[in-house]
């Protein structure tokens, strides 16, 4: 059983991204932000646990990252929906993360020699979207209203997301044009 707990979490973690957003949608921002910080939990339990107790699998190493990221895109959409996060940086989260996305298929169509490892930066702006998104949640949750602070961290969020979409582009084009391992 424990070498299936990692993944389990992360499918808990995959089945809390719509309820968060359905929660957000509702207006229970209480119970929205309980969901969104026990994924966070989940997040951090699952890969402490593959990794104490060997328990890594390929599956895993995709359905993680697969959960996290619905979690992220759900709750950015609902955002947006409800009139909180800027369209600008809605779309430019997404088109980071889809650009991403796009390069490390092409790598895999391509046969390029591209390991897909997190980056630091890319971490980092995981890590930031998740405060900001949890900043809102907490903001929502307790009727409170900083605009100016949350512009400011909506410019935060977009630096970090471009700075790893600029990353991983750069990894992409050095494996297209090198044939060289690159990560």
């Amino acid at each position: 059983m424990l070498r299936h707990l990692p993944n389990l979490l992360s499918a808990l973690r995959l089945a809390a991204a719509p309820l968060a957003a359905w929660l957000m949608l509702e207006g229970d921002d209480g119970a929205a932000l309980a969901v969104f910080v026990a994924a966070g939990f989940s997040d951090l339990l699952d890969g402490r646990l593959a990794r104490t107790f060997r328990v890594t699998s390929r599956f895993g190493a995709w359905l993680d990252p697969a959960a996290d990221k619905l979690l992220m895109i759900l709750c950015f959409l609902v955002l947006l929906w409800l009139g909180h996060a800027p369209l600008w940086l809605v779309v430019l989260v997404l088109a980071s993360d889809a650009a991403i996305a796009l390069g490390a298929a092409l790598s895999w169509a391509l046969g390029l020699p591209l390991r897909m490892a997190p980056l630091l930066v890319g971490k980092a702006n995981t890590a930031v979207q998740i405060l900001y998104i949890g900043a809102w949640l907490l903001l929502l949750a307790f009727d409170l209203d900083v605009p100016s602070q949350m512009l400011a961290a909506a410019y935060g969020v977009a630096l970090f997301a471009l700075l790893s979409a600029f990353a991983y582009a750069h990894l992409f084009l050095r494996a297209l044009f090198s044939g060289g391992r690159t990560a």
